[in-house]
């Protein structure tokens, strides 16, 4: 009787920025022979159908505001916490894997409890609120940016910069020569608004280039991502100022306008960065204001501070103050062609492979290929460009 592969189970739902990292590491752990689990909250339908993995869901919620918002929070929390201890007890999970979020805390207390390896993986340069929880209880902290603030991990807690990892779509697109900008060419302009987008973006951009001079604005291609509400009114603008723009409410084909791109303007989430470094690609980032710690600004000012990018912050975003950054950079193309440069410095598509490797090490099934820092408690994987594998998605409730 041939005993079956371990088991490794992610904890991961929410928003796209904690669901696609563990999708590209689904797809590795799928390669390598292992059997992968994907356990999330009712929102963590944004994983990828095709990998065919089942789907155990778990009670999650937010600490809500006000006293009764929060007691009812504990309440739904402690019954996630029943469900996915009853779900671990039936699978016997060799190991989880976290990548932050609150619907992730009830699936790794649970694992707490029943002494399962953890793993956490953070995606921004500002430790997060789930992982700040959790990280003495993990076997590993892996991290997306070579220096976050806020890891204070315990005596068996050892740490890994792996990288973000990102969807197979972009790393097959890191191979593309970044499309340099003659002197007179046509710009190229991706601009997003994270996932869940936003109508700053809408106004803000449209209005500032329409402030470039007239021969400027004829050398200029928007794509742009809008919020439905507000996809007429940017429409409108655009039309007004004689620039060509593509506007929807969503692109299926963003790897392949990023890799078109000149220039990215839009939010700085941890996936966002990760997958326009992976391509290689210059950014404006305005970092969405409200996160709990400035998690979108410290991972702008990473790379901004490698020169793969500028960063505006949302209160100082005014038409004319992007149309002057705008400006200034088709006049001297040589900057963004300096920047795009930069950014693929900056960036990785190995980074599903390194935190593979970490999941192989803390089940013990992988020498380990860790080369440790002597300056700091950070350790970091040798890069290598991954090939990614998978097949495919049962749904089953714990």
């Amino acid at each position: 009787m041939n005993t079956p592969a371990p088991l490794i189970l992610l904890a991961a739902g929410g928003t796209g920025g904690h669901v696609f990292p563990a999708e590209a590491l689904a797809r590795e752990l799928l390669g390598r022979g292992l059997r992968v689990g994907l356990i999330t909250d009712q929102r963590g339908n944004k994983f990828s159908d095709d990998l065919g993995i089942p789907v155990y869901r778990v009670a999650a919620s937010a600490l809500g505001k006000g006293f009764l918002a929060k007691l009812r929070s504990i309440a739904v929390m402690g019954f996630g916490v029943w469900q996915a201890g009853r779900t671990l007890k039936q699978l016997r999970p060799a190991a989880i894997v976290g990548f932050g979020g609150y619907p992730s805390v009830p699936s790794l207390y649970a694992a707490v409890q029943r002494h399962v390896p953890i793993i956490l993986h953070e995606q921004n340069a500002i430790l997060g609120r789930a992982n700040r929880v959790l990280m003495n209880k993990a076997s590993i902290v892996a991290t997306s940016f070579p220096h976050v603030v806020g890891l204070k991990p315990g005596p068996s807690t050892r740490l890994v910069h792996t990288g973000n990892p990102v969807r197979p779509a972009f790393a097959t697109l890191r191979a593309t020569p970044y499309p340099a900008l003659e002197p007179e060419g046509m710009l190229h302009l991706l601009v997003l608004g994270g996932s869940l987008g936003a109508r700053i973006f809408s106004s803000a951009v449209p209005h500032a280039l329409a402030l470039l001079p007239e021969p400027m604005r004829r050398r200029i291609i928007v794509s742009q991502q809008c919020r439905k509400e507000n996809i007429e009114e940017a429409r409108a603008a655009y039309a007004a100022a004689g620039i060509h723009a593509d506007l929807a409410t969503f692109f299926n084909d963003v790897p392949d306008r990023m890799a078109a791109a000149h220039l990215f303007v839009g939010r700085s989430g941890g996936s966002t960065v990760a997958e326009l470094t992976a391509v290689g690609r210059p950014a404006i980032f305005v970092p969405f204001p409200h996160g709990h710690a400035g998690e979108q600004t410290a991972n702008a000012e990473a790379v901004a501070e490698a020169g793969g990018a500028w960063l505006i912050p949302e209160h100082a975003l005014t038409p004319e103050t992007l149309a002057v950054r705008i400006e200034s950079l088709m006049q001297m193309p040589e900057t963004l062609n300096k920047a795009a440069m930069a950014s693929r410095a900056w960036g990785t598509i190995s980074a599903a492979d390194n935190l593979a490797d970490c999941v192989l090490e803390a089940i013990g099934h992988a020498p380990s290929r860790i080369q440790r820092q002597d300056t700091n408690t950070d350790t970091t994987l040798s890069d290598r460009d991954a090939a990614s594998a998978g097949d495919g998605s049962k749904d089953h409730a714990a």
